[in-house]
């Protein structure tokens, strides 16, 4: 059996979340190898050695990456591209592989909204330095951005032919799991705002209760392996940008 060496941030969900939600629910061998214990190669400053590894003539710009074997891929939806059909969660054939690749792009591009709402001038600078920008740019992702997003996820699942209770086909796919991420997210630093967006998209919504409620994602969300939210991840909740 394969085991899986996922490399990310071991004290936030961060982007990491997407792929360790699709290892979880497949029930797949892994280590999320900067969690162990210095002592058997974890820590942060093994994710960075790893980072710098002159070895790896195909570097990841940044984490999450994941290796298997002589494989070495960066970049979530990349990631997740290459573990989709590995572990049954790209729908079925090509069509569906693609389809289910362009939903996840779309979830990345919300995923990066999110993060520079609170920082919208560098990510180098604390959030208190910007706060009077990260306001504004709340604002308009609160009241334009999530019902945007959340809409047209809403009509993906109304205008798939297999019915509204997954994105692609009539499986669970990667995107499903990333969507109620994505909406878990959301709702934690966004609470006001995402209650709005869901009571106009109740299909998203019903999606996300169904993943939760599935065993193994309900038994990963029970347990110490998943991380709670905080405020050195993506999704920040400060009242103020909530509106």
């Amino acid at each position: 059996m394969t085991t899986y060496q996922l490399h990310y941030w071991p004290t936030i969900q961060g982007r990491g979340e997407f792929v360790r939600l699709a290892l979880e629910a497949a029930g797949a061998d892994y280590v999320d190898v900067a969690r162990l214990p210095e002592s058997k190669g974890g820590g942060e400053s093994a994710l960075g050695d790893r980072l710098d590894d002159p070895d790896i003539v195909r570097p990841s710009f940044a984490p999450p990456f994941l290796i298997d074997g002589d494989i070495v891929v960066g970049q979530t939806a990349a990631i997740l591209l290459y573990l989709g059909p590995r572990l049954g969660l790209a729908g079925v054939g090509e069509s569906d592989g693609l389809w289910t690749h362009q939903l996840q792009l779309t979830i990345a591009d919300v995923v990066a909204e999110a993060h520079d709402t609170h920082h919208p001038i560098s990510t180098g600078a604390y959030y208190e330095d910007q706060r009077d920008a990260a306001v504004q740019r709340a604002r308009a992702f609160r009241e334009e951005r999530i019902p945007k997003f959340l809409n047209w996820f809403e009509r993906v699942l109304r205008r798939n032919p297999a019915g509204s209770s997954h994105l692609v086909g009539d499986v669970l796919t990667y995107a499903d799991l990333s969507l109620f991420q994505l909406v878990e997210g959301l709702r934690y630093a966004f609470p006001k705002a995402t209650a709005r967006a869901l009571a106009a998209t109740p299909a998203v919504e019903k999606l996300h209760d169904n993943v939760r409620r599935r065993q193994r994602v309900h038994d990963y969300l029970q347990s110490p392996r998943r991380i709670a939210f905080n405020e050195d991840g993506i999704f920040r909740r400060y009242a103020e940008l909530d509106g």
